[in-house]
């Protein structure tokens, strides 16, 4: 593994935006430690143990959620990566349904072992009697991260799509989707919350847009004028244009405007920052990327040297894995605690609550640390390029079912059959994360979803690599 490693940074291609790899491993570390630092473990009046956010109790904590919010630049990264390899794809003279197949294995597999073994404990805890509600609960916290993969799954599906867009409009894309999320903003504070449900897709697309303008400012391609342009800015004016103006933006909106000051979902409020996507994560966004364009130089510097790089190269290699497993960590750690009979509870905000926190994150790290070394050898193996069977129709063991995959590997039913696959698979991850978390659920997962998200999934693990050709049936 060390050694693969090593290999890869030394192979590492002069023109690649290495910033953007660091960029992608700092996110999802901001992720995990904000995730850790919040979580607030007690017991309710019943002894039971519950688990809620700690900036309920803390509002002068919201405004860190300005740092620790960072799934805008997950997907700004996305959209750079997603742009890079799908032009070298049909380059190659590959299809877009090849690239589609590829791109989401490397998300599935990790994805997919997760919701696994979620389910098989779940079902061993009720073997054991374990009530539905709280197998429910724990499986529910365990799953967190799973609502940011149903949109970037989302924005992956559509990369064909947008990416011609792009090709096309430019700018003008993410500025049309900006919009759209200013009108749902409106809606929701006027009326339902439902009717702004349409921006949880248009503010996640709009930052992906702005990776591909960034990956044309890196390669120099693309074209247009004004709105129509292809490249992002990247000068320094530029980035301090938009810190500045992100961050007054977002002070405008959260302290005279409607908005909160959160940039994470808490309960009882009337509107939500994540989800959807608002205006004042837009702008929280913005003054990110204005930072992130200041520091640029210095830091592709700096990872020229080999062994800031290595490590950058090692995190990537594993970052996915330490973005499912690691509520699984915590709730591993809570339970393992709890059933040995310390597991602390101070109350929040107090001193002693402070100083639980630095045992409480190592203790945190060393579990996630045993989980990655268990699962992280998926994901790498998945990170390999898949198999394409672009080019031959295989038959499946007999005239009759090698008739029907001759039929199912055209490249119209092919494609729509990958459309659907991957829609099933959306529609189970978000089926989960929209299931109240103490509804009765015997595997800990919504049946329905856990159904629609495994025969999704199976259906694109056959379309990607089939069993190999063999002779009809005489």
């Amino acid at each position: 593994m060390r050694r693969r490693l090593r290999q890869l940074a030394r192979n590492t291609p002069a023109e690649r935006e290495r910033y953007l790899d660091l960029l992608r491993a700092l996110a999802i570390a901001a992720v995990v430690i904000g995730h850790w630092l919040i979580i607030v473990i007690d017991y309710d009046p019943a002894g039971r143990l519950t688990g809620r956010s700690a900036l309920v109790d803390i509002p002068a904590g919201r405004p860190g959620t300005w740092l620790f919010q960072v799934m805008p630049i997950f997907f700004l990264v996305g959209g750079y990566a997603n742009a890079a390899s799908l032009s070298s794809h049909r380059r190659r003279g590959g299809r877009a349904v090849d690239w589609l197949l590829d791109r989401n294995a490397r998300l599935l597999r990790p994805t997919t072992t997760l919701i696994l073994v979620l389910a098989c404990a779940a079902l061993v805890a009720r073997l054991l009697g374990a009530e539905a509600g709280q197998v429910r609960q724990v499986i529910w916290f365990a799953t967190i991260p799973l609502w940011f993969l149903t949109a970037y799954l989302a924005a992956v599906a559509l990369t064909p799509v947008t990416y011609a867009l792009h090709r096309r409009f430019g700018l003008a894309v993410p500025l049309v989707l900006l919009v759209l999320v200013a009108a749902g903003d409106v809606a929701r504070l006027t009326g339902p919350r439902e009717t702004a449900s349409g921006s949880f897709l248009f503010g996640w697309l709009a930052i992906h847009q702005l990776g591909y303008a960034w990956r044309d400012a890196r390669t120099g391609a693309g074209r247009g004028n004004g709105l129509r342009r292809t490249r992002l800015p990247m000068g320094r004016r530029v980035g301090v244009v938009l810190l500045v103006g992100g961050f007054a933006a977002l002070l405008l909106l959260t302290l005279v405007g409607p908005y909160p000051v959160s940039m994470v979902n808490l309960p009882r409020q009337r509107v939500q920052n994540m989800s959807p996507p608002s205006l004042a994560l837009i702008a929280n966004g913005t003054w990110q990327l204005g930072l992130i364009l200041l520091l640029r130089a210095r830091a592709e510097h700096w990872l020229r040297r080999p062994r800031p790089w290595l490590v950058v190269v090692a995190a990537n290699a594993v970052v996915l894995t330490v973005f499912l497993w690691h509520i699984t960590a915590a709730v591993l750690l809570v339970g393992a605690l709890d059933a040995a009979g310390a597991l602390p509870t101070p109350t929040v905000g107090t001193g002693a609550w402070w100083l639980w926190r630095l045992p409480w994150l190592v203790a945190l790290a060393v579990v996630l640390a045993i989980l990655v070394a268990v699962f992280s050898p998926i994901e790498i193996r998945g990170g390999r390029r898949s198999r394409i069977f672009a080019n031959r129709i295989p038959t499946l063991g007999g005239a009759g079912r090698g008739r029907v995959a001759a039929v199912v590997f055209r490249p119209v039913p092919r494609t729509t059959l990958t459309g659907l696959a991957l829609t099933a698979v959306i529609a189970g991850l978000l089926d989960n994360s929209l299931t109240a978390k103490d509804a009765p659920e015997p595997l800990g997962l919504p049946g329905a979803a856990l159904v629609s998200y495994l025969a999704g999934a199976a259906v694109l693990r056959w379309l990607r690599s089939p069993p190999p050709a063999t002779a009809p049936a005489k």
